[in-house]
Order: C-alpha cells, then structure tokens, then sequence
C-alpha cells in the first residue's frame, strides 16, 4: 500500500477521499488554489501545497503544478476525484510518466471510453446494445444537422469530450439545429476543450440507470449493482438512490453483465460506472450511453448498500491487489437515497448563487451521512462546480431512507448561499417520487410546482420584527428616553404605523408596517393583507427564532447580514429598500429595461453594439458560471442605449450589463442618468419612520 497519496481535486470529494485515507494510515497531501487557501479540505487532510491562483485552468488544471506537488511531497500516487482531470487520459499518462500511480484506469481505458464515439462503436461490438445516432467523430455543424435530420426529431446533442450534462442539448424543432450546434459546442469547448460533438435519438420519458463496476489488474471484474440516476435538471443528476425499484432481478443480472462486457471490452482497471438508458415501460429494452471512467458523484449510495468503501478499494486496485470477492459474494441491503446539495437559487431560474457561509449546520443521525467540503467562513464563487455537499440517508427500505433523507434536508442550514436544499426536500415528497414513478423529464415539467411563488408572509413578518426591535433606544442604566422610543405612541391619538422597506432578492419590493398595541402586543399590515395581522418574534438564540403570524408559527435561522432560513431548506435575503432611490433609477432610465447579470459569472459573449436595433427575444449577451450558460435576451424591440460590459468582464449578480429602450421610447439616454442604482442599505440600518 501507498505511503503517501496526492488528491487532485477539492470541496466535498476530496474532503470524502482523504477521509479513507486517514482510515487506512496512508499519509494525504491536499493542493489548492489561491480561492481555496482556508478551505476545509486543506484543513483536513496531512500536509498541503498551492498550486497557483484560483482560475482553474492555471491550477487543478495543470497538470504541470499538480505533479511539481506530488514530486515535492514525495507522493507515490495520485487521486484525481472526479471532475478536472479525473478523466484526463493525458494526466493519467503524465503520472506514469513521473512515476506516480494514478488512481484509476489506464490511459488507453480513458481515451477510449473518454470518446462517446469510440466508446459506442466498442461496446457495441462486445455485444451491448447502444443508443441510435450519428456515427463517426469530427462532423461538421451541417453533418450534425444531417445526422439529427435522418434519426427524426427529438434529439439529444451531446459533447464526445465530456459528461455531467455539460453542453447536451435536447432538440425538438429542426429549425433550431444551428443554434443549439453551436451553443453545445461553445460549452463543450469551455469545460472539455473539445468541441466534437455527437447526436443520439432521444427516448421520451426515459430512466437513467446505470451499473456500479469495480476490476482489479488480473482479471477480475464485478459489478456493485445499480443506481437510479432519472431525477435530473438540465441533465444533471441532483437525486439519485440504489437500487432501483424498476429493475426486477432478471433484469439486473443482465444489466450488470452487459455492464461487465463493456468494462472488458476496454481493459478497465479500478471504480467505473456504465450508463444506460432504459425505456420506462420496458425495462429489458436498455442502451449504453456511456462509460465513467472514474468514481462517480452518487458512489455513497452503492457504499450504502453493499458496504464497501469504494475509495478504498481504488486505492487497493492501483496498488495491485486482487479483488477479495466475487460477483456471488455481492449483496444489496436497504436502500440509501443522495441528495446533491448546490449553489443556486430555484426561485430564480436555478440561477447560480454564490457568497460566504455564514453559518453552516450539517445533518447527522440514524442512517444519515453527510459528504461535505463546506465549513463556517468558505467563499462561494463563480469560479468552480456548484456542488457543495451531499446529503445521503440509508434505510431497510426505500420509504425510511425517504423519510430519512427529507428530514435531514430540513434541518440543513447553509446560511449565506442560497441553496436547492428545500427544493429537493418538496421533490423527494413528490407523489411520483415517492411512488417510484421515475423518468429524467421529471423534474422539469414539475419545477414550477416545487418552486414557491413567493416569499412566505412570515418571512417579511420576522425581518420587520426584528428590524422593529433594532430601533429601540439603548439607554443608561436601564433608563431611556420616551421620545426615542420607536412605538408609534402619540398624544390624544391611534398609534402611528412604523414603515420598514424591505426587499428579497428575486423579488419586488414591499412595505410592512409595524406598530405597538396599548395591551402590549404588535400588529403588522402586510402585502395583500387589508387588516393588521399579529404578529411576535421570539428572543434570538444561536441564531435561532421563531415568529408567530396569526397563529402560524414559524422557525428561522438568520444572521445580520439579513440572511433567512425557513426549516424547509429555503433561504431569503432580506435587504433595507430604498424606494427613493428606486425612483429616482426608473426615472433616470427614462422608461428603458436594464438587463442585469443574473447570477454572479464571466461575460462570455457580446453580440450588440451601442445603437444597435434589436428584436424581442433577441439573444444579446451570454453570462457564464459554474459550467453553465445563461443567454440575456431582448425582452421588447428597442434600441441598445448603453452595453456596460465586453467579453471577459467579471460581472456581480443584478449589476446593469446593457439598458434597452422600448421602440416607441428608443432615444438616446442622457450621460447624467448612466450612473447605476445606489447601493442598497446595509441589513439592519435603520429603518425609514413615517411621520404622524
């Protein structure tokens, strides 16, 4: 065994790789950029190096830095987690090159399996049926179009480099082949290097399941059963579980067996996954779709389930041990369910989010596991995947490990970034999920539904309580002057109202009034509400309150950067308004649309010039972060009036990119009304009083 390993990665799976290596005396060496100096899994594991600044391609990109590191630490091996250069056929070369071990398949297995084309034609001539589409790799825009012509629509783009999701287009109208060719090829070139794309036939209402694999150097192949994976958003797992409650086991004795065949084929060595995809109303009718050539983000499931530790027996492979058991000696028990825990915002589009972790409270418990890079203080930025932890609950059947897992999501605090934690909380409750009914369109055609329409009344109730509370003079020795006290009281009249403006991101603004009543208690007028409603904030304690609005009681987490959070996972962030100053803006901008960056990214692409005439649904511009593209288009006919970025301009989340002045009212803005929205109050400044 290894003496000492090198983990090329970061966050929640190095974190989860150096944790086995602690467990087996081997000796961790963590690298990080200059974004991850504090990070928890530089913390955690034995000794660490900085392999350069936070942009990745100058970092855990570089292959150069990261075996200067393993060199300088007298590494024999490396582990390349997954994501970066996990599937890199060229580290994994350059390693053997050093003389370091590199924890996982060959080369030759990387590339092969690495190429979407190649990969297809290989196992199909293993015998393992493979999804219909294009044959061939380097096709041109057209030959694509061709290709998808000739399958018949839907079809599914897909980048030959890549995985996870990254670049795959489905596409319903032939008339927009160009379009989506190139936008896949702008990602695919932009997390792979490599533009090369293919085409599949796309299969409605389908299942993503896929088979665990696991082989030593000498021949030795098994297969660790499946994973559910159908839950995805964009194409991206967020849900998955093991195993499968649709594959009987005929059905999984063949899978697993094909899934062996293509692992053969290729002289796999180590932890692989093989993809299929399986027509819900026909389950023995299955496709592979591709092969992982690496450990996969859902691995604890399977963990859960056979009790083996995958890293574990990675490192035993690359070592050059045998396998210490055979396909007979695999046994599933329970059942185990992840959910993946990511910086993003699902009442805004599923937009990125970003910020510092305030507070953080990870679950725990009977059949619960947390995988997790985060820790109080951890910046999230723009700048990587947005995937911050995973949250794993095991039972002795699909309905505990359910119960288990919404629980746990509950009582997940991740104060400072906003979170999908509720949203996959409401999902998992979801009658189909809870019935199994599963297919990878799922989530899409239900988001709406999961998604709340707006911010709960209580949540505008406890940010003006408190706010209310903060106005209260601080008096000498417990005595403090009537005339500052912030009740509303007036001689000879009915209590006046205290305005507090208050703003959550994503959303309008409101007014919530605030006033003392003579028996002691406090009545709030809200929006959409004509008569005061009660309401009280109980006493802060560790950052924890309740508020009771007309009986509905309610618990938060909350900071005073004017961060919330509901026990449903759901986070807010509440902000003093200024109406004044709102004013002023729209006037400023003289009945034009400011389009703002929708999440904190890169501007990738600027396809407008100043005094440009545009259409309505025109795309103009395209922000990047994360690994994902977000196009800002003309919501009206107009003329751009000002474009305050260029390609490679870092932008913040709402900050002005361009304004856009509606036909009608297309006129050149005046260069005094070019100055952005002042900024916002700092939370907890007081609020603006109305007089009597």
């Amino acid at each position: 065994m290894f003496e000492t390993v090198l983990v090329a990665n970061r966050g929640e799976i190095a974190v989860r790789v150096i944790r086995t290596l602690r467990s087996m005396g081997v000796r961790s060496v963590a690298v990080y950029s200059d974004a991850d100096a504090d990070a928890r899994h530089v913390r955690e594991a034995d000794t660490a190096v900085r392999i350069g600044p936070a942009a990745a391609s100058e970092s855990y990109l570089s292959v150069e830095r990261l075996l200067a590191a393993a060199a300088r630490t007298g590494a024999q091996a490396v582990h390349p987690g997954y994501g970066f250069l996990a599937e890199n056929a060229g580290f994994a070369r350059a390693c053997e090159e050093a003389g370091l071990v590199f924890i996982g398949p060959g080369a030759g297995a990387i590339s092969l399996m690495g190429d979407k084309i190649r990969a297809k034609e290989t196992v199909k001539a293993a015998g393992v049926p493979v999804v219909p589409g294009s044959s061939g790799s380097g096709l041109t825009d057209g030959q694509l179009a061709d290709a998808a012509r000739g399958i018949g629509m839907p079809v599914l783009l897909k980048p030959s480099a890549g995985g996870g999701g990254k670049g795959m287009r489905l596409v319903r109208d032939a008339e927009r082949l160009a379009e989506e060719i190139a936008a896949a090829r702008r990602e695919a070139r932009a997390s792979f290097g490599d533009d090369t794309l293919l085409v599949e036939r796309w299969i409605d209402r389908p299942r993503h399941i896929e088979i665990q694999v696991l082989a030593d150097g000498h021949g030795g192949v098994v297969h660790l059963g499946e994973r559910e994976c159908s839950l995805q958003r964009r194409h991206q797992k967020i849900i998955e579980e093991a195993p499968s409650v649709l594959l009987d086991e005929g059905t999984r004795a063949a899978m697993g067996e094909a899934a062996v065949q293509a692992a053969r084929s290729c002289g796999y060595r180590g932890a692989g996954t093989v993809e299929f995809i399986v027509p819900g109303d026909d389950p023995s009718s299955y496709y592979f779709m591709e092969m992982n050539t690496r450990l996969q983000v859902e691995h604890p499931v399977t963990e859960l389930v056979t009790g083996l530790d995958l890293v574990e027996w990675q490192l035993r492979v690359a070592a050059g041990e045998r396998l210490g058991f055979a396909q007979e000696d695999v046994r599933l028990t329970g059942h185990a369910v992840e959910a993946r825990i990511c910086a993003e915002d699902p009442a805004r589009g599923f937009l990125p989010s970003g910020g510092t972790v305030l507070r953080l409270r990870e679950p725990r418990g009977e059949g619960v596991r947390t995988d997790s890079g985060l820790s109080e203080g951890t910046e999230v930025g723009s700048l990587y995947d947005p995937m911050l932890s995973k949250v794993i609950a095991y039972g002795p059947d699909r309905a505990t490990a359910l119960r288990r897992l919404r629980a746990a999501l509950a009582e997940t605090v991740t104060l400072g970034v906003q979170t999908n934690a509720g949203f996959l909380r409401r999902l998992l409750a979801h009658p189909a999920v809870v019935a199994g009914d599963l297919d990878t369109g799922l989530v899409e055609r239900e988001a709406d539904g999961l998604v709340p329409d707006g911010v709960p009344a209580e949540v505008y109730a406890a940010a003006a309580l408190l706010r209310h509370a903060s106005l209260a003079p601080a008096g000498a020795s417990g005595w403090a002057d009537p005339f500052d006290a912030a009740d509303g009281w007036r001689l000879g009249g009915v209590r006046a109202w205290t305005a507090h403006h208050l703003r959550v991101a994503g959303h309008d603004p409101v007014t919530v009034r605030v006033r003392s009543t003579p028996d002691g208690g406090t009545e709030l007028l809200l929006p959409g509400h004509d008569t005061p409603l009660r309401g009280s904030a109980g006493p802060v304690d560790e950052h924890r309150f309740t508020c009771a609005l007309n009986g509905v009681t309610r618990t938060f987490a909350a900071l005073p950067d004017g961060t919330w959070l509901g026990r449903d996972g759901d986070a807010w962030h509440v902000r003093d308004h200024d109406p004044v100053a709102a004013s002023l803006n729209r006037a400023a901008r003289s009945g034009a649309d400011s389009l703002t960056a929708p999440m904190p990214g890169t501007v990738t692409v600027v396809k407008v010039a100043v005094g440009d005439e545009v259409v309505a649904g025109q795309s103009l511009l395209v922000v990047e972060a994360m690994k994902m593209e977000h196009v800002i288009s003309a919501p009206h006919a107009g003329t751009v009036t000002e474009l305050d970025v260029a390609p490679g301009t870092t932008v913040a989340m709402d900050q002005v990119l361009a304004v856009l002045a509606p036909a009608e009212t297309a006129v050149e803005t005046p260069a005094e009304a070019a100055v952005e929205t002042p900024a916002e109050s700092p939370a907890g400044s007081p609020a603006e009083k109305e007089t009597a």
